[in-house]
């Protein structure tokens, strides 16, 4: 089974990127509660509210994602054809990843300065 291009750039994206975010947070929030700054609260309460919006993006972009490929299989079962139908399971995931996707590289860059 092959994977399509955006599948595996999303997937890949989480997979390395998504640890070092983890790791430099946890450095900072370390870092913070030694020292007795307030930016550690502050951090924790942008990830939460980062991974709650990415959730609610992540739900509404599958189920436009998956409106439309129901739109192109009621198209291709109107026209005979299966054109279209091929890696509809790819794009309705790289829908669902693409959320988490950009917080994640959004952060990367971030934390790494």
């Amino acid at each position: 089974m092959f994977f399509s291009a955006d599948l595996l750039d999303e997937c890949a994206s989480l997979w390395f990127q998504a640890p070092m975010v983890m790791s430099s947070r946890l450095q900072d929030l370390a870092a913070s509660s030694l020292s007795g700054s307030t930016g550690g609260p502050a951090e924790v309460g942008q990830m939460i509210n980062e991974k709650l919006s990415a959730a609610v993006e992540s739900v509404m972009a599958v189920n436009m994602a998956m409106v439309k490929e129901g739109m192109i299989a009621v198209t291709a079962l109107a026209t005979g054809t299966c054109a279209g139908m091929a890696g509809a399971s790819d794009r309705v995931a790289v829908a669902a990843l693409e959320p988490y996707g950009k917080r994640v590289r959004a952060n990367a860059q971030r934390l790494s300065r």
